[in-house]
């Protein structure tokens, strides 16, 4: 299965689905083939790769619910390189039921391992705000969760629980899970940021990537016009910026870790 990224927050508004829009995009401008999964039942993810949900009649809750040949449900995207296994309307009923299902912890998994090896080189998994069965099945697929976080006070509050998960997670299903934060939305005008910043320097060391994701209007521009940064405004600071986190990155998954900080 190729390398897989879940980009997860329990807190909405953090910059979940532009992140793994715009890593895809990056990847794919390197000559790397990444598949996006839009585990999310707003489906924002998929809007803004040119899809209307609505329009779609399989997504990813039959990949994970009726098992549907994932390969069926991959749509191409307006973003050349990019694919995705798309949200739609059915997506929040299936995560209300998912747990119900035999082993529903692995059924992600299992679905991505039926691509062959050479057909992706990364997978980027954008996961719902919310603690649940979706984001489980996403945690037991990966093998980083990017944590992305505003460097506010209730955002930094809210990764104790998404990291207590994480070690659920490695315990149970999952041991090769390591994870990163990701600062982003940050404003460098004032002084609270970069207080807040220090703060996860000194508390997560090197848990904490070194790019940091600054404010920029042409990112909220660019999910209006459904693509991503990098198409919209390619010479942006924000384009620029999560270039630099697709090489850190890169340069993370070829060290390979065995496991993250705690």
């Amino acid at each position: 299965m190729a390398y897989a990224i879940a980009f997860c927050h329990q807190k909405g508004g953090v910059g979940k689905t532009t992140t793994t829009l715009a890593l895809g995009a990056c990847f794919a401008e390197r000559g790397i083939r990444p598949l996006l999964v839009d585990l999310d039942p707003q489906a924002n993810l998929t809007a803004n790769l040119g899809l209307e949900p609505d329009d779609l009649a399989l997504s990813v809750a039959d990949v994970l619910a009726g098992g549907a040949d994932p390969a069926r449900v991959v749509r191409t995207t307006a973003v050349k390189g990019i694919d995705i296994l798309p949200s739609n309307a059915s997506a929040p009923k299936i995560g209300r039921r998912l747990d119900r299902l035999p082993d529903y912890e692995f059924l992600l998994r299992r679905a991505l391992q039926e691509f062959p090896p050479e057909k992706y080189d990364a997978v980027l998994i954008d996961c719902p705000p919310s603690v649940g069965p979706l984001t489980v099945n996403a945690l037991t697929a990966a093998d980083l969760l990017i944590l992305p976080t505003q460097c506010e006070y209730y955002s930094v509050q809210a990764l104790k629980e998404m990291l207590d998960l994480v070690s659920d997670v490695r315990a149970q299903m999952n041991p090769r899970l390591t994870y990163r934060i990701l600062a982003t939305m940050f404003d460098g005008r004032g002084k609270f940021h970069a207080m807040m910043l220090e703060q996860l320097r000194e508390c997560f060391g090197e848990g904490l990537l070194d790019t940091v994701i600054g404010f920029d209007s042409k990112l909220r521009e660019a999910q209006a016009a459904g693509m991503p940064v990098t198409a919209y405004a390619p010479h942006s600071r924000g384009a620029d910026q999560y270039r630099l986190l697709a090489g850190e990155l890169l340069a993370y998954v070829d060290q390979k870790p065995p496991i993250a900080p705690d």
